[in-house]
């Protein structure tokens, strides 16, 4: 049978059979394994401007030797490097999410769960071999690099307005003065209140984006100041909601403000409106109910998976995949 056949034999599929045919295909049919090939890759990107010791930062780096590791069951042969600086050893691994980990040649098929967004268990039933507690082990390995990653300077008009989750220590044992809560659950009082914690999202017109927990309850200026006060200058324009610590930080940058009221009589402003960064919340919320509830402590590695995501456009193929990796 030609692939065209196949093509259009799926395409006349109920929802769940083709449902049924995407789940085999991701479990069978995807690359799922990592070559020497990509850890050259790893090697070339981490070293395109010269060798640097992740220790001292010194460019006095000698090659030290080659040592072998197994990558689905095939020796791969890689480089150890020396620094004359402060004599310290490393590999093209160090300083990355496959340092010290086991299983390299599960990491592929790993990433490809992170983009679709399943659950610790369903991704350990599709790896085979790793359980689902060594993934959530990994999964914020991954995220907690993908947190430092910087966001450079805005340019031209930013959105910015804040959302809120509810505070949850979920996975914790013997929570204190509440009653654990189920699937996320409810706050006690209605509207904002210190049960809710303040998440940041600014993005300018070219969809660089910037999310951060803040705190809880209401946002603050100086908690404007804080997080994002280095990456805005006078020459932007800002877009908010009508809340007043925008109008403050504005006012003491030097900076031009539209302010938009929560009623929603009045939208945009010409071509100024926060409609982005509002429909950036509505996506944000509707992918993390996936997860129900997430544990504060952990909220901005989400943030950055969610941001990640945003940035591929939610793609699952070769090049977003190993983008999310390096």
């Amino acid at each position: 049978m030609r692939a065209l056949e196949i093509v259009k034999q799926i395409q006349e599929l109920n929802p769940a059979e083709k449902h049924r045919v995407r789940e085999y295909l991701i479990k069978n049919l995807t690359a799922s394994s990592m070559s020497g090939d990509f850890l050259e890759e790893i090697a070339e990107r981490k070293h395109k401007e010269g060798y640097e010791c992740p220790e001292c930062a010194s460019e006095h780096v000698v090659r030290f030797g080659k040592y072998t590791t197994l990558v689905g069951g095939q020796e791969v042969t890689k480089q150890r490097y020396h620094c004359k600086s402060c004599r310290k050893t490393f590999t093209d691994l160090t300083n990355t999410v496959l340092y010290r980990t086991l299983y390299l040649d599960k990491w592929i098929k790993f990433i490809e769960c992170m983009i679709e967004g399943y659950s610790l268990r369903k991704s350990a039933s599709l790896i085979k071999g790793v359980t689902h507690i060594t993934l959530f082990y990994w999964r914020h390995k991954l995220l907690t690099s993908l947190k430092q990653i910087e966001v450079s300077t805005f340019q031209g008009i930013i959105e910015m307005d804040e959302t809120y989750f509810l505070y949850s220590e979920k996975g914790k044992k013997n929570i204190k003065g509440r009653k654990s809560r189920k699937r996320g659950g409810s706050a006690k009082k209605r509207g904002i209140s210190k049960e809710q914690v303040c998440v940041l999202v600014a993005r300018d017109r070219d969809k660089l984006t910037f999310s951060r927990t803040l705190g809880m309850g209401r946002l603050t200026k100086e908690q404007l100041y804080d997080a994002i006060g280095q990456k805005i200058s006078k020459e932007n324009i800002l877009c908010t909601d009508a809340w007043r610590a925008f109008k403050t930080y504005a006012t003491e940058k030097g900076m031009e403000i539209y302010q938009f009221k929560s009623d929603g009589k009045i939208r945009t402003k010409g071509f100024y409106h926060i409609q982005n960064v509002n429909n950036y919340h509505r996506r944000l919320k509707g992918w993390i109910q996936r997860f129900n509830g997430v544990a504060t402590k952990y909220l901005d590695n989400y943030l950055a998976w969610f941001q990640t995501l945003e940035s591929i456009k939610h793609q699952r193929n070769e090049v977003t995949i190993n983008d999310f990796l390096i």
